[in-house]
């Protein structure tokens, strides 16, 4: 199976991008399964159900999230009623909506989509790692599906790291995701799971994180809030992950970034 794990959006920027390539995307690398994280896709801070409709109109097949989940009251309306559309599944018991899905696929087979979110650095929340063992264990690998991605938004590259070698040989990729920086370990795992400790951001990289460098800057070195954080609106780079599957597994057998418009190097698949 081909998988694609696109990055968080950012603003109008990062869903411009995702509109322009996405779909050409899916033909070129004849995926079939894609999964957004849209956390950051509302003015920067959360989601609405109209812009999730404009993700999947894209070429989205999935869409997770992570600590801005909420940011924008009304999607806790439309959280409960869209079954593509995921919340850190560690969140506590009675939050809206659900932390992991199993979405079909082309030819009958079945993807697991988890969504999980870290504790260092980051707001309480229960054990990602108990979490997504459970969801593993009842819908993953040998239960079902035929491919397993595990989102796993965190602050710390540490934690993000120990979730990739945990999950080992039982996920087909554990990706990071929240720090907007794509780092440059994208590989499979000895287990055959694909791993990246963050995928990066679609938006606009001549930013501070996606926000506009000059109102970040006054913060940086006034110490004072100077205006509410904006969006950087220039040119903007879809970040993702490639990963190709073993039919017979779910396991990876390759993982390869891809980096496309805006002022990062590009990268695609060979």
């Amino acid at each position: 199976m081909r998988l694609l794990f696109c990055g968080d959006v950012v603003g109008r920027a990062g869903r411009r991008v995702v509109r322009e390539h996405l779909r050409r995307l899916r033909e070129r690398l004849a995926l079939d399964f894609v999964v957004v994280n849209g956390e950051n896709a509302a003015h920067g801070f959360g989601l609405t159900a109209p812009i999730c409709r404009e993700l999947y109109a894209a070429g989205a097949d999935a869409i997770t999230t992570g600590n801005h989940v909420w940011d924008k009251p009304e999607i806790l309306d439309a959280i409960a009623s869209d079954a593509r559309l995921l919340r850190p599944a560690n969140f506590p018991a009675g939050a809206p909506g659900r932390g992991a899905g199993v979405f079909p696929a082309p030819g009958g087979r079945r993807v697991l989509v988890a969504n999980v979110i870290g504790r260092l650095f980051m707001d309480a929340a229960d054990d990602p790692f108990g979490c997504v063992e459970c969801i593993l264990a009842e819908q993953g690998l040998g239960s079902g599906a035929h491919a397993a991605i595990v989102d796993f938004h965190g602050e710390a590259t540490s934690e993000k790291m120990a979730m990739g070698h945990f999950l080992d040989g039982r996920a087909s990729l554990v990706v990071g995701t929240h720090s907007h920086v794509p780092t440059a370990d994208a590989r499979v795992l000895a287990g055959g799971t694909a791993y990246q400790t963050d995928v990066g951001m679609c938006g606009d990289y001549d930013s501070v994180i996606g926000m506009d460098k000059w109102i970040s800057l006054d913060r940086f070195l006034g110490r004072v809030p100077a205006g509410r954080l904006e969006p950087a609106a220039g040119e903007a780079t879809l970040s993702a992950l490639f990963v190709e599957t073993d039919d017979a597994t779910g396991l990876a057998v390759r993982a390869a970034p891809v980096r496309l418009g805006g002022c990062l190097a590009p990268e695609m698949p060979g």
